[in-house]
Order: C-alpha cells, then structure tokens, then sequence
C-alpha cells in the first residue's frame, strides 16, 4: 500500500504569487496575532530541560483534543505561523501546546548540546508527558519546517507506538543535504544568512558551555550550514560529520513507517528546498497523505488579503 498525493485547493494572494513573496511577507510583512502565552519549564531526564508555552483553555479529562506545535529552525513563541496557529486553534476551543525546543525560548539551555532536524527524544518525552496529565484526550501534533521533520521522523520511529491521533507537517525539508545545498544558491543564500545570524547569536550566547566541546571560533566563522553542522550539530550530537547528520536525520525514509493518519503540506515553489525533495507516492504510507501545491513559498500559504490559510487547513485535518 502507498499513500496519497493530491493537489492542494490553496489560491494565493494575487499580489504573491511567488515562493519568495509568500515566504518573506508571511514571515516578515504581515501582522500575527498576539498570543498571552502561559509558560511551564519542563524538566528532561538528562538534567537540561524544555519549556511549554500554553494558549487557549486549559485542557480538560474527558475526551477533547489537545494541539502540539512545534517550530522550525531559529523559531519558538514569537514565530508568526505559529502565532496564527495558536490563535485559530483557541478560537476554535482547542488548548494549544508549544514545544520550544531546548535553547529556543530566550534562556539558553543548560548543557553543551541543543536541538536539531532528527531530534526526536526531547518530542517523545513531551507527549509522554501530555499522554500522562491528560489520557483522555485525544493528541494531535502541527510541525513546520524544522519541527516538521522532527515530527514526522518520530512517527515513524515510533509507528503505532505514538499517542498522537493525526500530525500535520508543513513546508518540511524531507532530505536535508540537498535543502542545505539549495540554500547556498542564488536568493535562497539570503535566507540562508539570516538563519545563520540567529543561529551565531545563539552560539555566543551559549559559548562559555561549548567552549571544552567544539571550536567555538569555527562554529562563529562558517559560512554555510554544512559547515555549520560540521563543525557544531554534528560533533555535539554523535554524528561524524554534516553528511552523516543529514542522511541519518532527513525524515524521507521514515514516511513509509508512519501509521497515524498525517497531512504533508508542501509548496513546489518553496525556495528552502528543490521540488526534487518532494516523495513519490510509493514512498508514502497508506496513513500518508501529501497535499502538493504549486504556491506557498516556505511556511508562506497567504490567500486573499495575506490572509493566513494553513490554520484553516490544519483545523480541517482534525474533523
């Protein structure tokens, strides 16, 4: 059995029609609800530890749904996706979760590592936890980009494992060494830079930890992300090198294990990543369903008035 791939009914803003316009209005020009996010630190097993940001109404015993976001690269609370998410999911009476993952909720986390694209136990020891406060609601988990990968990496690590009931991933980089490529060419190097500075400002912030681990002057100095990853996700994670790190982590090869029904939402025109990332059917499971769309641009997907329509799809998922 194989899973599914269908064209996406989403219509851009006739002034966006392009990967670019979508990704850099949508993250840059657009105003995002404000969230009043409610804040727990989450203790890990290995002495770090996570936070939650919590919206909407409390979550309740009996059977009521309970959303997991989760955010992509350099993003957390502040994110405007996951703002729009947040805010439509309350709307709607559904409690609103946020896993930041470690280092990404403006405290620095407390050992000589952090977070990346093939992390998953940090992911499965939260819903573990919300399994344990809350086993009668039925769990459901939103990733983008990043976060989209770590997602769909667990599922299908875990397979009916999983407490969660249904996933979305959207704008996911499903290989990540060809994504990590893309992003050294042409335009894309702009966002390319601008993740970098985040991700160096977090690095200095952070050196006086690192510093007995890796060449905290060579992290600063990369240029691109393999160098990036070579010379600090790799060595602080148990990867021999950026390569070993992407094969290992990309979350392509883990969609045919997937068993909880699960919505990909992908942009052709996505300019993080080439459209060549994108699976075939075959590699999908029977729970997969991959919605392609010909716009969207990288967590973009603004119709009408920028209006945001990934929160209206993402609801649609659930019923």
């Amino acid at each position: 059995m194989s899973g599914r791939i269908v064209d996406s009914a989403f219509r851009p803003d006739p002034w966006l029609r392009g990967g670019h316009a979508q990704t850099i209005v949508a993250a840059m020009f657009r105003r995002a609800p404000r969230i009043d996010w409610r804040w727990e630190r989450l203790e890990l097993p290995d002495g770090d530890f996570v936070d939650l940001a919590w919206h909407g109404p409390t979550p309740q015993e009996e059977r009521g749904p309970l959303l997991l976001l989760l955010h992509g690269l350099a993003g957390g609370a502040d994110s405007p996706y996951i703002r729009d998410q947040a805010a439509a999911s309350a709307l709607g009476g559904v409690p609103v979760v946020l896993l930041c993952f470690r280092g990404c909720s403006g405290e620095p986390n407390r050992l000589p590592r952090g977070y990346h694209s093939g992390e998953t136990q940090d992911l499965r020891h939260v819903v573990r936890v919300l399994q344990a406060r809350h086993p009668e609601s039925m769990i459901h988990a939103v990733g983008f980009s990043l976060g989209g990968n770590v997602l769909l990496k667990y599922l299908g690590e875990q397979g009916a494992e999983t407490p969660l009931r249904r996933a979305v991933a959207v704008s996911v980089p499903l290989e990540l060494g060809p994504c990590a490529a893309h992003l050294s060419a042409g335009f894309a190097r702009v966002y390319r830079q601008h993740l970098l500075r985040k991700l160096r400002a977090g690095v200095r912030e952070k050196a006086p930890i690192l510093a007995d681990h890796v060449d905290v002057e060579a992290v600063l100095a990369a240029k691109d992300f393999e160098a990036f990853d070579d010379r600090l996700t790799a060595p602080l994670h148990g990867f021999s090198s950026a390569q070993d790190y992407y094969a290992r982590c990309s979350s392509r090869p883990f969609l045919r294990h997937v068993v909880r029904p699960t919505l990909i939402v992908q942009a052709v025109d996505d300019p993080f990543m080439p459209a060549s990332v994108i699976p075939s059917a075959a590699e999908l499971s029977d729970s997969v369903m991959l919605e392609r769309s010909a716009w969207g641009g990288h967590v973009g997907f603004l119709g009408p008035g920028r209006s945001p329509w990934l929160p209206r799809r993402v609801q649609r998922w659930w019923m």
